[in-house]
């Protein structure tokens, strides 16, 4: 097992440790760095516009790290009046962690679909909805939020920028280390990679196995020509793990 992590840090060297752990080779090529979104000073005044029981989903365990230290740094505190919402356990854990505040995370996966499937949910008339997350993404949760009776309104708490690498240098350099997995856990990391993709080494690349996050994900890679996509059970590095030292992963 030789796998190319893609995911940004720390979570991607902390995925490398444990791979190295478990007798495995894995490299770092993240397709993503992190940084504060564009809309965290106005994070304050937009959680104090909630009503009690409103929502506050939080989609990454970035967008609760840069919110929880915003509103630290402004002396505030996560309401105990709103309904908290993670995108998944990791995340749910993470800002309970920190926070000390209680959150809700569908207990299997970590995508839109799973968190939409919570039986509180469902009928949503009259409640505000607040998405704190990166630049862009999840269009379908709030949709689907709307399409349920919420008001819906996103707070930008980080920013992926991606990352550059040299087209060739990329290419030969994954192709000389002889590859077998690589780890995918967004759709913008996907197209990044397709993108770096050079079509002289397309058909080896497609022939790697693919790891992915969630379903609609490796709809997309199978539509892109990737040709061993595999899905995790979750985002989590111990899912992610999991997966890649299975044997049976039916791809």
């Amino acid at each position: 097992m030789r796998v190319l992590i893609t995911r940004p840090e720390p979570s991607g060297a902390e995925l490398i440790a444990a791979i190295h752990a478990k007798g495995g080779e894995a490299f770092a090529a993240p397709l993503i760095e992190i940084g504060p979104g564009a809309e965290l000073d106005v994070l304050g005044s937009r959680l104090h516009q909630l009503d009690e029981n409103d929502l506050v989903f939080l989609l990454s365990k970035n967008a609760v790290w840069y919110a929880d230290l915003t509103l630290k740094r402004a002396g505030l505190n996560w309401s105990d009046k709103l309904s908290y919402y993670g995108i998944g356990r990791s995340t749910g854990q993470y800002f309970e962690e920190i926070t000390g505040s209680t959150i809700r995370w569908p207990e299997h996966g970590e995508t839109s679909e799973a968190l939409l499937s919570l039986p509180e949910l469902q009928f949503l008339e009259g409640k505000r909805a607040l998405l704190l997350r990166g630049n862009g993404g999840r269009e379908l949760l709030a949709s689907t939020l709307r399409s349920r009776g919420a008001q819906v309104e996103y707070c930008e708490c980080y920013t992926r920028y991606p990352v550059k690498y040299d087209k060739a240098e990329f290419n030969q350099k994954w192709v000389n280390a002889d590859i077998t997995d690589i780890v995918i856990s967004s759709g913008q990391m996907l197209a990044l990679l397709n993108e770096l993709i050079a079509e002289n080494t397309k058909e080896w690349w497609f022939k790697r196995r693919l790891l992915v996050v969630s379903e609609r994900i490796a709809d997309q890679a199978r539509q892109d020509g990737w040709q061993k996509v595999c899905v995790a059970n979750s985002a989590d590095n111990n899912a992610l793990l999991e997966a890649l030292i299975s044997t049976d992963m039916g791809c």
